[in-house]
């Protein structure tokens, strides 16, 4: 089993010699050239070799037989020794070993099922076995690296699972036939006692002295057990075969006589054409018979228009009634219309006076800000200004002071320095400050072009999210030009399959009816947008009966949609009648409600629709002005909660949402334009795509280049403060050294007389800024005044236009009463000429079927017949003449009935043939083949044979015994002597 170093006698040195015939096949004698030539393989074959694939190098036991928890434990390089008391699960460790490779219970002689395998008071078992998987060998290295591990899960009803997973834990599969596989490509044979030898059949085998067991053990250690067992079954197969062949000879025969009476049949075939004229004749007479039972049919018809068009002057005179009352209603309404609309006029016309002077407020309030912030400014550097003059006046009177002077020249020097110094640190300062305000400029345009950076990037991926929903619902619209339900999700029409098909299974208790789109249609494709809008998820939802069906359906949609994807499931009681919701439904003489809108195909998706979204109460109403004026100018219609606009708003009684679709998805009849239109869109997001690409781009260089700038001004402005830390050094340096140099306070003085003037103009600029706050907020002022005067006269003029919406609202309700008795009038007007319409449709139509059934008789018979018999009577008596000419055919045979059982009978015959023909093929080269397999196998056999024989032969020698061992292939034994040769000397004899 494990290929652990281990000697080999096959490989070197063995040379093939020329196949020997022979007749007794239990004569298996060696001669001496080949014991010799066998004895030399073996002793250049002793050399230990060290296998790379498939030795098992760990286990790992869990709740197995007696074993908890055991391992994991690796194997040593060589053999393996596991020692213990009785009882401590040592054999439990290679019962684990064949039950983890996949052999069966009855293998390890332990048991019948694999549950016997699970410990005592537990549910399963694991066992996990590590092999080895290197070298140029190994079994798809690439996939599980240098060790396979094989784990096996035991259930406590026998049943069992795999797991192959690769050195790093990964799980490759879970297949028996990949474990068959690698256990056929490490040559691990589970099953064979040389491989794995449990101790019930190592007792077997020493204990029983029965040569037949013996003979048994060699043919399943080296599997010509399995090879027989092979060799027998094609037999059997083959013996089947030949008896299927003699059954179709016999089969053969009884085709080729059925073949011959179909042919002597097909030439006894006879017409019956008496009965054919008669029926003619008849045809001829029920053709002009029914043209004058249509001519019967049209008086009634012309009689009812005659006194359908008698009643239509009352329908006009009742229409012109209402028509002038509502013209009255019209007038009155447009009058008070016409007032409001006056008023509106000088509210409109106050409201951009109001907005002028709110903006000019805002500025002038902006203008006095600024001088307030400028005269705060001054205030400050006026202050500053003042501790400076102070401190120039002390240190001024501390020079006049100090007894300690330097010479003239010395001092004028040093001054001459320090101005000069002073000079350069002021054209230093400048650069400075200049090159702060660069930096300012570079870091704002850094930053905007940041933040324009950021708008650009989200408005590309709200592009690129809305062109990817544009192309999946394109897609969608596309597959439902040839399958309508794929509109509603790819994967309805499969899901749908699987419904009909655990239908015809019996899973559901009522087939689930689904998606509810699928079953209503609009009579006015206008309010499409507005029916989506307001079904909105429903329209792909489906219904259930009962709650069983709903947890299958749920099961079905968990094959076809990801968790949380799946469509709405709505669980209700199937009825096979509309509810009645007359009492609570919504009635408005102008505008259909959802429900009177649909085309309902199923009650029980009316139902639904019904329970879940209330469609009898909401209108929908095509305008968005016109939805506004009847839910919001006045009080909503008697039991209307909400309607919908044609665009697909959502309009309540004090609130209103407009809608974001602007076209149909799901029930819009006219695919290809909407198709076309979303084929427009998608390029538009293209375009718009590549617009916001190109522009993040540019901005994109355009932000390296100002952060280039705006590093090299960073630089530069470091230098330029390290120059200006230095000269203020100097300056410090040329000031404070009082042994060699003394300030001039002339030059002090001077300053100080500078810094007065500065002061005065501070103070002067002060009492400008001062002026100028007082003069901007008095006309602050003014502007605010003005300003609550126009919103004062705009509260007058809505306080107006309040009575006069209410008076406009009243003969609104008179004009809308008016119109809907003219509209009742007209309706009935209507209908009335729908009916004569339809009357005088009926009468076309009968008139043009009668020119048809004319033209159709002439066809059949050119002269007219005159026909005193019904249609009845006369198809009474066709019927009577074909059923006795059916009658006869039946007797004699229908003659294409009579062709098409001869070519079937043709047709099995030649089949018949053929395939005997092909079979009896298929039996000789099959006899050829086993021939020379069994031969193969012979000489197989008498080669293991002789190899075992001579392996007993070295091993005995090397062990100071004698023996033999004797194969009777014939009658299945093996029997095995041997007895001690006595030593010769101290050296062994081999």
């Amino acid at each position: 089993m494990g290929k652990r170093k281990e000697e080999s006698f096959s490989k070197p040195g063995f040379h093939k010699r020329p196949r020997q015939e022979y007749t007794d096949e239990s004569n298996d004698e060696l001669d001496e050239e080949e014991r010799s030539q066998f004895q030399s393989d073996s002793n250049s074959s002793s050399q230990l070799t060290s296998g790379e694939v498939g030795i098992i190098e760990s286990i790992q036991l869990k709740n197995f037989m007696c074993h908890s928890m055991l391992g994991p434990f690796q194997f040593g390089s060589n053999v393996n020794f596991v020692v213990g008391n009785n009882g401590s699960g040592k054999s439990a460790v290679l019962t684990a070993l064949i039950v983890g490779l996949g052999g069966k219970a009855t293998t390890t002689n332990r048991g019948s099922s694999l549950k016997v395998f699970v410990k005592d008071g537990e549910t399963s078992a694991d066992v996990s076995i590590t092999l080895r998987n290197r070298g140029k060998d190994a079994f798809k290295p690439e996939v599980y690296g240098s060790s396979i591990i094989v784990t096996q899960h035991i259930s406590m009803d026998g049943s069992r699972s795999y797991k192959l997973k690769s050195k790093t834990g990964t799980l490759i599969s879970s297949k028996k036939e990949e474990l068959t596989a690698i256990l056929d490509h490490f040559n691990i044979q589970v099953d064979n006692p040389v491989s794995v030898l449990t101790q019930e059949m190592s007792k077997h085998f020493l204990q029983s002295k029965n040569e037949g067991d013996k003979y048994k053990f060699f043919m399943k250690a080296t599997q010509l057990e399995q090879m027989k067992a092979d060799y027998s079954y094609i037999m059997e197969t083959k013996s089947r075969t030949h008896d299927q062949i003699e059954q179709g000879v016999g089969l053969l025969q009884d085709l080729r006589q059925h073949y011959f009476e179909k042919e002597e049949q097909y030439k006894s075939i006879a017409f019956v054409s008496e009965m054919q004229t008669n029926l003619e004749a008849l045809k001829h007479k029920m053709a002009w018979a029914v043209v004058n039972e249509t001519e019967k049919e049209i008086k009634p018809i012309k009689d009812s228009i005659d006194i359908e068009e008698g009643r239509t002057e009352k329908y006009d005179q009742k229409l012109n009634e209402w028509q002038v009352k509502v013209n009255e209603a019209e007038e009155k309404y447009k009058a008070i219309q016409d007032k409001l609309e006056k008023i509106s006029e000088e509210a409109q016309a106050l409201q951009p006076q109001c907005v002028c002077l709110r903006a000019d407020v805002q500025a002038k309030r902006k203008a006095y800000n600024e001088a307030e912030a400028h005269y705060n400014r001054s205030r400050t550097e006026l202050k500053r200004l003042e501790k400076d003059d102070e401190q120039l006046r002390k240190r001024i009177e501390e020079l006049k002071n100090s007894a300690d002077q330097v010479s003239e020249s010395e001092k004028l020097e040093t001054q001459k320095k320090i101005v000069q110094l002073k000079e350069q640190l002021k054209i230093v300062h400048d650069q400075e400050v200049m090159m702060v305000q660069d930096m300012d400029q570079f870091q704002q345009a850094v930053y905007k072009f940041k933040e324009e950076h950021a708008r650009l990037k989200q408005e590309e991926l709200d592009v690129k999210q809305a062109l990817d929903s544009k192309q999946r619902q394109l897609k969608e619209l596309t597959d439902s030009k040839t399958n309508r339900l794929k509109r509603f999700g790819q994967h309805v029409p499969v899901l749908l399959e699987a419904i009909e098909d655990a239908c015809r299974k019996g899973h559901f208790k009522y087939k689930p009816i689904g998606p509810l789109g699928a079953f209503i249609s609009l009579k006015d494709a206008e309010l499409t947008l507005a029916v989506e809008t307001c079904l909105k998820s429903l329209l792909q939802a489906f219904c259930c009966d009962n709650h069983h069906d709903e947890r299958t359906l749920q099961t079905l949609m968990s094959k076809f949609y990801p968790s949380g994807y799946r469509p709405q499931i709505i669980v209700s009681r199937f009825r096979n009648e509309v509810y009645d919701v007359r009492p609570r439904a919504v009635q408005h003489p102008e505008f259909p409600s959802v429900l009177t809108a649909l085309e309902i195909d199923n009650a029980v998706v009316a139902n639904c629709l019904i329970d879940m979204r209330g469609i009898e109460a909401i209108l929908l109403i095509k305008s968005n002005p016109k939805a506004r004026e009847v839910m919001q100018r006045k009080r909503p219609p008697k039991n209307c909660r909400e309607a919908f606009t044609a665009e697909g708003d959502q309009v309540f009684e004090r609130r209103y949402y407009s809608s974001d679709n602007t076209r149909p998805k799901f029930l819009s009849k006219d695919v290809e334009a909407e198709i076309s239109h979303l084929q427009k869109e998608v390029e538009n997001k293209m375009s718009q795509l590549s617009t916001s690409q190109h522009r993040l781009r540019s901005i994109e260089n355009e932000t390296r280049k100002n952060e280039d700038y705006l590093n090299h001004s960073r630089r530069q402005q470091k230098e330029l403060q390290m120059k200006i830390r230095r000269i203020n050094i100097e300056i410090a340096d040329l000031e404070n050294v009082e042994e060699h140099q003394s300030v001039d306070i002339s030059t002090l003085e001077d300053e100080a007389q500078e810094n007065k003037h500065k002061m005065e103009s501070v103070k002067r600029d002060m009492e400008q800024q001062r002026g100028k706050m007082e003069e901007l907020k008095n006309i602050l002022r003014v502007a605010e005044h003005k300003l609550e005067e126009i919103k004062e006269k705009l509260h007058q003029v809505e306080e107006i236009a309040s009575p006069v919406k209410d008076e406009l609202n009243q003969a609104d309700l008179e004009m809308e009463k008016s119109k809907h008795h003219w509209q009742h009038y007209e309706e009935k007007q209507k209908e009335h000429l729908a009916s004569i319409k339809k009357l005088k449709g009926e009468l076309a139509a009968k008139e043009k079927e009668l020119k048809e059934k004319i033209a159709q008789a002439t066809q059949i018979c050119p002269q007219q017949i005159e026909v005193n018999r019904t249609v009845k009577s006369l198809d009474t008596e066709m019927n009577r003449l074909r059923d006795k000419i059916n009658s006869e055919r039946d007797h004699h045979g229908n003659r294409e009935e009579i062709i098409k059982q001869l070519l079937e009978a043709k047709d099995k015959y030649q089949d018949a043939e053929g395939k005997v023909k092909n079979l009896k093929k298929f039996i000789k080269l099959l006899d050829q083949i086993m021939t020379q397999r069994y031969k193969m196998y012979q000489q197989f056999r008498r080669c293991l044979t002789l190899r075992c024989k001579l392996y007993f032969d070295f091993l005995l020698c090397q062990r100071s015994y004698s023996g033999k061992m004797s194969f009777d292939h014939k009658n299945e034994t093996l029997s095995i002597t041997m007895h001690q040769v006595p030593l010769l000397g101290p050296s062994l004899l081999v």
